[in-house]
């Protein structure tokens, strides 16, 4: 494909909460995420799936969000900014939601991460903002769930990732897979 976008903000914290400070760089580490936040791991990191079964692998080592559902859901009388919705990394100029699974984004110079899938927003959302949920999941003119709030990928090579970052996107051999919830 060789489309190319850019990285705005990087976020990262080393606890639970729901939103993340932005950060000058951010270190991806190859197989982990991102070095230091709380959902870096090989495997699952998320609560609610460690409650599941604490030995499946992590999917969602490093969550990405395109800045222009920022602009979208300020629209709709919502104030939401870089790291508050708990991205790592926050894009633009790429269809993130329209990439399939299996994409490989080089991140700068140095990072290599693969897509696995969508984020799969919760309520904690309208902890933060009260009806910003509705925003970012919804459903298409045939009833299909549709999840707008970024997505997930896995880290396979590392490197130091900064705002103003070039992103470029190689979309996997055919035929493609639309991301699924992970």
């Amino acid at each position: 494909m060789g489309t190319t976008g850019r990285i705005t903000t990087v976020s990262s914290n080393g606890e639970y909460t729901f939103t993340k400070p932005n950060r000058d760089s951010i270190t991806l580490l190859a197989g982990l995420g991102v070095e230091g936040d709380i959902h870096s791991g090989v495997t699952v990191k998320h609560r609610s799936r460690i409650a599941q079964d604490p030995t499946q692998p992590n999917l969602r080592q490093v969550h990405l969000i395109h800045e222009e559902l920022f602009d979208e859901v300020r629209d709709a009388g919502f104030e939401v900014c870089p790291g508050d919705l708990g991205e790592n990394i926050t894009t633009s100029g790429i269809d993130l939601l329209g990439l399939p699974t299996g994409t490989v984004l080089r991140l700068g110079d140095e990072a290599v991460v693969e897509v696995t899938g969508l984020r799969n927003p919760c309520l904690q959302i309208d902890n933060f903002q009260q009806g910003l949920l509705k925003q970012v999941v919804g459903r298409d003119d045939d009833g299909n769930v549709v999840r707008r709030a970024g997505i997930m990928s896995v880290v396979r090579t590392g490197g130091v990732v900064r705002p103003g970052d070039t992103i470029t996107v190689n979309l996997p051999d055919g035929p493609h897979r639309p991301l699924e919830k992970v």
